[in-house]
């Protein structure tokens, strides 16, 4: 059995702590060669083996998309523990080498008949990103190595635990940075991406009525919470009035419109419920998640009333949105949901259950105040049928 080794450039660095890293790059398709996963398990007698859990299928074919797009960069490290028979040699070179870090050659075995186990590194954190370079169709992807020499199983998981449990960026700074990339994301985050840019323009554009008002990373005091916004276009576009105005395969999409609807809505509210507009969440519930999401269903079916005009007015929408008026209880008194069903004003909870009922009373309630003046609507046919989302 002939063993080879890889030598691969490298910089060793010496921490105050007395622990030593070693810091290199490497094709990613040569990783799973020399370094294995140390899966968690319970042996026989029920002690605790490995600490990496299973491979998330679905992660590792998001970043496998992203490797095969153009132009992917994976610029954070993976994390790989060695045994004692991987080693540096330095280079003799004093004007490269300083006092905690020094250039040299990392020496790694390889040896392709070896079983996980006897293989000199084990992948302490980066499984998925190496998974998905793995299993990519590409020839090559090199990527960044952090090492570090242990023949300790507990100094392994250790490290593990250390990787994994730091906190990870608030969703709502992701969200208020993504309408500045252009990069190939994950799934999750490319659909939070148009919305994240339209809410971008209700908070910080001159005419908006929202200006200021939604509260992110960077204007920590709006009132009202950057998700409750996204849910509220995230719902328009997928089923609403801003579904009309997105791009069919390659055209555009509408942004003019979609942020003129958006504008023209949200300052008809802040009119007509000018008293409970502008306050804290806790102060009125148009403010509060379940209000702003039940709103913007209310949106969809005004536009839906005015679909002959490309875009609703601010006058439309004031005037379908003042006979509700009297049948609101953002700010006091009880919400009449039904026989049985009266609910205190700040009861609404920013729940599936609770937004979903607050929308159907307020979709209800004005098909029967508004919608109802006119020839009847096909698609709200039955007046006892709840609107349901």
């Amino acid at each position: 059995m002939s063993v080879k080794e890889l030598r691969l450039p490298a910089i060793e660095v010496k921490q105050s702590s007395g622990k030593t890293l070693y810091s290199f790059a490497v094709d990613g398709k040569l990783i799973s060669s020399f370094a294995a996963i140390s899966r968690i398990k319970r042996e026989e007698d029920d002690e605790l083996s490995g600490y990496q859990r299973p491979e998330v299928l679905s992660h590792i074919a998001e970043i496998r998309r992203y490797i095969e797009s153009d132009s992917p960069m994976i610029p954070n490290a993976v994390v790989i523990a060695f045994d004692s028979r991987v080693k540096f040699i330095e280079t003799q070179n004093e004007e490269t080498n300083i006092g905690y870090s020094r250039f040299g050659t990392i020496t790694i075995p390889v040896d392709s008949e070896e079983n996980n186990q006897g293989k000199p590194g084990f992948i302490v954190d980066g499984q998925q990103r190496i998974a998905a370079i793995r299993d990519a169709d590409i020839s090559a992807f090199p990527i960044c190595v952090t090492a570090f020499v242990t023949n300790e199983v507990r100094e392994q998981t250790e490290q593990f635990i250390l990787v994994n449990s730091t906190k990870p960026l608030p969703k709502g700074l992701i969200y208020e940075l993504l309408p500045n990339t252009d990069a190939t994301l994950s799934t999750h985050l490319q659909r939070r991406r148009f919305p994240a840019r339209l809410l971008a323009y209700l908070n910080n554009s001159e005419p908006s009525p929202l200006k200021g008002l939604i509260q992110t990373p960077t204007n920590p005091n709006g009132k009202i919470k950057d998700n409750s916004i996204l849910k509220m276009i995230d719902n328009s576009l997928s089923d609403g009035v801003l579904y009309r105005f997105r791009g069919i395969e390659d055209a555009p999409d509408d942004e003019e419109n979609m942020i003129k609807i958006l504008f023209n809505f949200w300052s008809a509210v802040s009119k007509v419920f000018k008293e409970a507009w502008n306050l804290p969440p806790r102060e009125s519930r148009l403010m509060h998640g379940a209000g702003v999401v039940g709103m913007g269903f209310l949106m969809d079916a005004i536009s839906e009333r005015h679909r002959k005009t490309k875009t609703p007015t601010e006058e439309q929408f004031i005037n379908d949105l003042t006979p509700l008026k009297e049948v609101c209880s953002w700010t006091n008194g009880y919400w009449d949901f039904g026989p049985g069903r009266q609910v205190k004003w700040n009861e609404i909870q920013n729940t599936t259950r609770d937004i979903q009922t607050l929308a159907n009373y307020l979709l209800v309630q004005y098909k029967a105040l508004v919608w109802s003046r006119e020839p009847r609507n096909p698609a709200y046919s039955n007046q006892n049928q709840p609107l349901m989302f």
